[in-house]
């Protein structure tokens, strides 16, 4: 998984540096270098973003496709939790209820577990952090996701070649076709970023609100009917309430904006 992400990290920051580059769209980064507490905020949202990248793609090697579903399916909502405590904003009464289904779904697979669902609340709150630092960034979707990938490369490039020194890894001991998936985690990996930030300026909140589930949605389909992986009853429940949760969210914001 670590080589995964260092790749990913890699090939990313080739490809945004290849629309920079087109674009000639550099004269933001010698300003920045003259702003140290900037850099430090977004060397702290590169640590959070590959914390995140690092256990979703350990998570779908290891057979919890579904388990990282559910961190995606509750970010929403652990974003409206967020913003109440640590921005001082007010949610509304039918926020509060979906926050509430959502820690009754989260209590009852804890129960039936035996353990916190661990993966899914790393993966929510390392993103919902990570947004949170973004929300008050100064950069732009293409300018913010180039400085975060400049400040892990360093990192990753190293770790490579180390592993490349040592014989092993994808570089030295995998085919032209695993080489190949490796390079276009880049662009797979951006565009969509770069998509979303895009999308939201255009598309209506509630659009976006509603939206934000299919992927998770697609995630939970894959690890259940591709990966066959288990999904008893019990654990049924526990999204049931998570479900009605995302629900009451998306029902109380569509109905607000109508308003």
């Amino acid at each position: 998984a670590l080589e995964v992400v260092m790749h990913r990290t890699v090939w990313s920051l080739v490809f945004l540096l290849a629309i920079l580059l087109v674009h000639r769209h550099w004269a933001w980064l010698p300003a920045l270098l003259r702003k140290p507490r900037v850099l430090g905020a977004f060397a702290l949202s590169a640590v959070l973003l590959s914390a995140n990248w690092l256990m979703y793609v350990w998570s779908v090697q290891n057979g919890h496709v579904v388990d990282a579903s559910l961190g995606y399916f509750i970010l929403p909502l652990v974003n409206v939790a967020m913003g109440y405590v640590l921005l001082h904003e007010r949610p509304r009464p039918w926020q509060w209820v979906a926050v509430g289904l959502a820690s009754a779904g989260v209590l009852w697979l804890t129960v039936q577990a035996g353990h916190l669902p661990w993966i899914a609340l790393f993966l929510a709150f390392t993103f919902g952090f990570y947004g949170l630092l973004r929300k008050v960034a100064t950069l732009g979707a293409l300018e913010g996701l180039a400085l975060e990938t400049m400040i892990l490369a360093p990192l990753a490039l190293a770790a490579l070649g180390w592993w490349a020194g040592q014989g092993q890894g994808v570089l030295v001991q995998g085919d032209m076709r695993m080489l190949g998936l490796l390079l276009l985690a880049g662009p797979l990996t951006a565009i969509p970023l770069l998509l979303f930030a895009a999308g939201a300026r255009r598309v209506p909140l509630t659009t976006m609100g509603i939206l934000q589930y299919i992927s998770p949605s697609l995630q939970f389909a894959l690890g259940v009917w591709m990966f066959n992986e288990p999904f008893e009853h019990a654990r049924f429940a526990g999204f049931a309430l998570i479900w009605a949760a995302l629900l009451v969210y998306s029902v109380e914001g569509w109905w607000r904006s109508r308003s």
